[in-house]
Order: C-alpha cells, then structure tokens, then sequence
C-alpha cells in the first residue's frame, strides 16, 4: 500500500474578482523510503498542493473543489487528509508529517531560542519530560550538522547563518520522525557548498529511518541529486511525470523540454539561453501547442536568432572585443580595499575587534566587461558591492572609477557622478516602493538628477526603458504587488537603466528566480551589454550562472580574492582548494550519474 495516494485533487481561490483554478486534477502516489519531486514554474501550484495535504491553506479564500489524500497514519491509521478535523490535523502535523518551509527566517519564532522551538514541538507530540527533550534537541542537531550544538541550542535564530537556520528547520521536522517529509525549496539561495551539506542531510534521514520526501523545487539540478520520480507542474495539473533518468534522459511534454533546456551549463559559454515560450505556445485559457508541431517555417520564424542558427557557443559579443582592445585604462580598477566592522561588547565601550568582511581586495574591471563574483554567504560579496558604490563606507583602499577616487569622493560630487553606476538587488519586491506606481519609481532617479528633459519627454523616457526589459507600456500604471517576481526584476533593471549609467552591481540578482525566468532576465542583461555597452560586476553563488555570465571571475573566501582569472580556466582548472570545493559541490545532472545513484 501507498503512504501517500493523492487523486484529482481540485483547489480555487475565491476573489471579488472571480475564482482562480491554482490545482486542477493533481493526483500521485508515494511509497515510503521514496523522494518524489514536484518541479514547476512559480505559481504552478506546488506549494498549494502540499500546504493543502496539511491543511494549511488560508481559508476561506483557498477552497479544495473535489479529490482526495489518502494517508497511513500511526496514530490515526488510514485517513483522508483532506477531510479532517483541526484536532485530527494538529495529531498528524509533525508527527505523521512535516514540512521545511522555503524562508526559514520567517518559519522561525523570534523571539525564541533555536533550541526551545525544538524542545516545544517535542513537548507537544511526545511524553518527554524537559530534560529529555532538551537532550534529545542537541542530538538533533548533531544529526542535523549544525556546529556547536550546544550553543545553537541557546542561539536566536538572528544569531546564526541561513543554512545553519535551515537545518534548525530539519531538525525541527524530523524531531518526532516522521513518515513523511514535505520539502518546500528548501535550498533555494542557499550556497552550493551549504545546499550539497542539506541534500546530503537529507538523503541520510531518509536512508536510516524511512522517511519519504516530497521535495518541491525549481532546480532541476537538485532534482537530479536527490529524486527518485518527478510530477512536472505547469498552471496548476501535471503535464508529465516518471522517474527521474527518464525525465531527464527523454521528457516527452514540451514544458518539460524547455525547463530542461533553459538552466545555464558550466559549458554553455556565450550562447543565449533557450526560455520555455520556444518550446511550446499558450493561449489565454492555457492550452498549448508544442512547437515542434508547428509547421517549420512558423517556427523558424519565431525562435530567435541564435536558436535557429548553429552559432559558436563559445564567441563573445563583439561590444566586448571592441571595448576591450581600445581601452586604454579599466573603467574600475580597486586597490587594497578594506571594509572592517567593530564590535563592541557594550553599547559605549570602544570596539575590542573587528569582523574583516573585505580585507585588503585588489582587482579591475575593463569597460564592457562582466566579472563574476562568486563565493559562499558571509565571504564578504555584497558588501564589496555596496562599498565599491559607497553604500557602505570603506574603512581604506583606493575605488577608481575612470580614475577618480570615488572612496574619497566629497559627498556632493558623488551623488553627481552615481548617475554612471547602479546597483540591481537580490530582492526585487524589496527593492521597490509598494506605495509608488512602477511608472513613478522609474521616473524617479530621472527627477532626482533633473536628466531626461521635460516631464513628458521622461515619462517617454519610462515607456521605452519598460519597452527595453520586455514590459508593456501598461505597466507604467500598476503597482509592484501586481508583477511576478520576473517582471519585477525587470522593472528594477528598467530603474537602473534610466540614468544610462556605465556600470552595473547585480547583487544575486537571478538566485530566486524560477529557471525559465532566470533565463529570460540572463538573455536580456546580456543583451543590454552587447547594444548599451554596459559593464557589470556580477555576483551570485551560483557557479553555472556565473560561467554563463562571465568573462572573468573573482572568488572570494573570509574578506578576500583566493583566485581570479578568465571564467573559462578557473572552471576548467581550479587552482585554489576552495574554488575546487565550490565546484565539487555543484549538482550534477549527468544520465550515467544519474542511474548509478537510483540504482545503487
């Protein structure tokens, strides 16, 4: 008998508006022991589906129409998920079932220790007494990897990094052993070397107590890791499912082809990444039709130019051949740059140390260059980002830019000369004023500078940037909770486009991005580069969308650069054991690795 049995399943959202179809007809079923994944595009009903097995849906607004899941319960014994009460639920949550939710931080209470956030959900399930809960806590995050168990345990969850929050997040699920683990991105933005330590966590549990895994993701390279089958989602039903060589050796739906094809390969070099509309097409109802049945020429004349064509994957844009054998001097060039923070044991006393997140960092950038930097959380990369703009002060070094000084740069002539670089967040919805219209935050900086002409020749000026990312000129009247995550990247991109500056900060600007989306914001940054001549630093800790978008690479370790070269050699031939470790960590999809694991 399944643990798990899910059929036609059907959930709406009710509005003012109408009603929206998230799930339409999902059905599945799990075995224990068994990692079954569920990929799909952002807002294909993922999550929807497993909050519902745990009745987590906001009600009244969410409302399961028809299906049912049935589940082996210890204490309950077969029951249908779907049908039961809050009573039965709170007996099933944590207990028969648990969940890792995708933002730990925000799954974590505060104002609670990491330790009693454990010790209460043992508390709750189990007879042990205090002590023993506190005991069986730090063998939990033993088990978990956490270092220092001991003081993690009396640690708020502020005080420690975000993979160590994740594990916490698995401890916590796992304290009462479950029969069924649900996973929900639970390694989205989390290094590749902390996201390798997770999957590895994870396979470990599963392996010595049985647990199955419902592992929902947009990485399909996590997938290839860990998976023993894969339902691919697309609006709400399952288009495919199989096991995973089969899925990844021959997809047979054309969603599935192009969420395949659009993920960057460390190999890929310069050529333009596949999206998934080349793959098939959608009309407003949803239905598609699969290009490949499309008369040829219809096609042909659809896809893009490097897509029809077998062009030299390895060629880089010509802007950059140009740019770089008639520059005489880098357009950035960094010398012995520091960024210290003290700490102060008292509010008043002086600082007794410092943490050293840069410390004594050396490069140069040439113009129409981008350079990657690439390296684990707390190395120090977005603060070397923010201090190279002066967002965050340097404590000393030198950040000429086209041979001004910018670290001592006068405060008035440095908001004059912000015009020429600008920085893209990590966090798109964060990065934009919730009360202002898109049109009125793209407006903005051009009023702030008094660049752009008349008012109306700069609300032209926002109706072409918007025209420039992709966007319709509509978008100018609509606020930002009304976009995806996608086209809110893309409105932040049109933002730092309106001063046409000449260097760009992307700060892990992709690293939350569904892969079909993350390629449409790669095509068109690279695009931006080769017709605007824009230069970027570029930083990410993901090593594939780094060699995608380099032309040289900068890895950073504890404040300063272990090793920097052409993204190509440092890829090919690592010389420092940390960027050797880096690589090693990186998720492989490879079909002869992929059927010794699931046959093993």
């Amino acid at each position: 008998m399944p643990l798990l049995s899910v059929q036609d399943l059907t959930i709406d959202f009710r509005s003012q508006r109408g009603h929206t179809r998230a799930v339409a007809g999902v059905s599945f079923e799990m075995s224990r022991g068994e990692v079954v994944a569920i990929v799909g595009e952002s807002g294909s009903g993922k999550s929807v589906t497993s909050l519902a097995l745990l009745g987590l849906l906001a009600r009244p607004a969410a409302h399961i129409e028809e299906g049912t899941a049935r589940f082996e319960s210890e204490k309950l014994g077969e029951v249908d998920l779907l049908q039961l009460t809050e009573t039965q639920l709170q007996q099933v949550r944590g207990n028969d079932i648990s969940m890792i939710f995708q933002e730990p931080m925000t799954s974590l209470n505060p104002v609670l220790t990491c330790g009693n956030q454990v010790v209460e959900a043992l508390r709750l399930h189990t007879s042990l007494s205090v002590q023993e809960a506190e005991a069986r806590t730090i063998e939990l995050f033993t088990e978990a990897q956490l270092p220092r168990p001991a003081q993690i345990f009396k640690a708020y969850p502020h005080e420690i990094s975000g993979g160590q929050k994740q594990r916490v997040m698995i401890a916590m699920a796992m304290a009462c052993r479950p029969a069924l683990l649900i996973a929900d991105e639970p390694t989205t933005a989390l290094d590749v070397t902390v996201q390798a330590r997770i999957l590895q966590l994870i396979r470990d549990l599963r392996r010595e107590h049985g647990t199955a895994v419902l592992f929902i993701t947009h990485d399909l390279g996590v997938v290839a890791e860990i998976a023993d089958r894969i339902l691919v989602m697309y609006r709400g039903r399952v288009v495919e499912q199989g096991s995973v060589l089969d899925i990844f050796t021959d997809p047979q739906h054309p969603y599935t082809r192009g969420l395949l094809a659009c993920r960057p390969y460390l190999s890929i070099g310069k050529a333009r990444l596949p999206v998934v509309a080349d793959f098939m097409v959608t009309d407003a109802a949803g239905n598609f039709t699969d290009r490949a049945l499309m008369a040829p020429v219809q096609v042909a004349a659809e896809l893009p130019a490097q897509l029809r064509t077998n062009s030299d994957t390895t060629k880089t844009f010509p802007v950059e051949q140009n740019q770089r054998s008639t520059a005489v001097l880098p357009l950035l060039q960094v010398e012995n740059l520091q960024v210290y923070f003290p700490i102060r044991k008292g509010f008043f006393t002086r600082a007794t140390t410092y943490v050293r997140a840069v410390d004594e960092v050396s490069f140069t950038i040439n113009a129409g260059e981008t350079v990657g930097l690439v390296g684990e959380s707390g190395c120090g990369k977005t603060t070397l980002g923010r201090a190279l703009l002066r967002l965050t002060e340097p404590t000393a070094g030198r950040i000429l830019f086209e041979g001004t000084d910018l670290a001592r740069l006068p405060t008035g002539e440095l908001r004059h000369r912000r015009r020429e670089f600008q920085l893209v967040f990590q966090d798109p919805y964060a990065a934009l004023n919730p009360m202002l219209t898109v049109g009125e935050a793209i407006l903005e900086p051009l009023r702030v500078h008094g660049v752009g002409g008349t008012r109306a020749e700069q609300k032209t000026r926002v109706r072409e940037l918007l025209r420039t990312v992709g966007l319709s000129e509509d978008a100018e009247q609509r606020y930002p909770h009304e976009f995806s995550g996608g086209q809110r990247q893309r409105i932040c991109i049109a933002r730092a486009l309106a001063l046409r500056p000449k260097f760009i900060v992307c700060d892990e600007s992709v690293s939350a991005l569904d892969v079909s989306v993350q390629a449409q914001v790669l095509n068109l940054l690279n695009d931006l580069k080769r017709e605007l001549g824009i230069t970027y630093l570029f930083i990410t800790h993901d090593l594939s969308v780094a060699r995608f978008m380099s032309d040289r690479l900068l890895v950073m370790s504890q404040g300063k650069i272990v090793e920097s070269g052409p993204a190509a050699d440092v890829y090919a031939h690592p010389q420092h054991p940390y960027t050797q470790q880096l690589l090693a960590a990186i998720p492989s999809d490879d079909p002869a690795r992929i059927a010794a694991r699931t046959i093993g």
